[in-house]
Order: structure tokens, then C-alpha cells, then sequence
């Protein structure tokens, strides 16, 4: 298995993902990992780590899933990995809950989420996002 992390969608795969909605609910599982120091565009606030960075996103970002009836599910530090191996772990993992990838679209092209991805960019090195459809038990745990 190939894991890579990114930083933003190749246009390609943006269009592709978006095209697919079936309205359905989604959950998107996010692997972050952080800059070590925030790398804003213009130079500002180098004493700020990427993950102060990101967490000037995030507490930005509850109110742009919540005006499309979206909602942050979990976010937490990774703190170590019980089975399995990769070369290196993220730094946390955050679960964004949207109504449908349509609703998903529509925050990342509004103007209020347009003005904090600036935090985002400046505190992210790449991730991962996963899509999942939410489901009313365990299976398969």
C-alpha cells in the first residue's frame, strides 16, 4: 500500500469526487500532519507552530460545516498505533460529518471558508482525507 500525503485535491480528483454525490450523508476522515513552524503566505507569525496554525482553521471551520448542516464529529492528537506500521504517524485525526457532498462543496467555496484557509495552508505539511458513510453500528470493528 502507498501512502502519500497532500496537501490540496489534484483538480482531477476534486471534480471526480464531487461529481459522485448521491446526496447520501458522509463522514470525511482527515489524517493531519503539521508543519513544524506555520509557514503563513506573507511572511507573518513565524513563531507560530502548524498546529497553532490549524487550530486557527479549525475553530474557523465549525461554523462553515454548521451553516451547511455539517458538524465536527471528532478531533484528537494521534498518540501512538497499536497495529499496523507506517513510516511515520499523522499528528491528529479530525471526522467532519456533511449532509452530502454537495453541502461539502458549498462550504469550501464560500467566502467565510475562503478566509480562513490561509490558517490551514500555513499549518498543514499534507494529509489524508478519507470519505466514509456514516453507519448505525460496528461492524467489522
Amino acid at each position: 500500500m502507498i501512502v502519500s500525503n497532500a496537501f490540496h485535491p489534484k483538480p482531477e480528483q476534486a471534480m471526480a469526487f464531487f461529481a459522485a454525490d448521491d446526496g447520501a450523508p458522509m463522514c470525511m476522515v482527515n489524517m493531519l500532519k503539521f508543519k513544524s513552524k506555520a509557514e503563513y503566505a506573507d511572511g507573518s507569525e513565524p513563531e507560530l507552530s502548524g498546529r497553532e496554525a490549524y487550530a486557527r482553521y479549525a475553530a474557523g471551520v465549525t461554523a462553515c460545516l454548521a451553516a451547511v448542516g455539517g458538524s465536527v464529529r471528532f478531533s484528537g492528537a494521534v498518540t501512538g498505533l497499536l497495529l499496523g506500521e507506517v513510516e511515520e504517524l499523522w499528528d491528529m485525526v479530525a471526522i467532519a460529518e456533511y449532509p452530502s457532498r454537495k453541502a461539502m462543496l458549498a462550504m469550501v467555496q464560500s467566502p467565510e471558508y475562503q478566509a480562513i484557509t490561509k490558517h490551514r495552508d500555513a499549518g498543514l505539511a499534507g494529509q489524508l482525507n478519507i470519505c466514509t458513510r456514516p453507519g448505525k453500528g460496528a461492524e467489522g470493528a
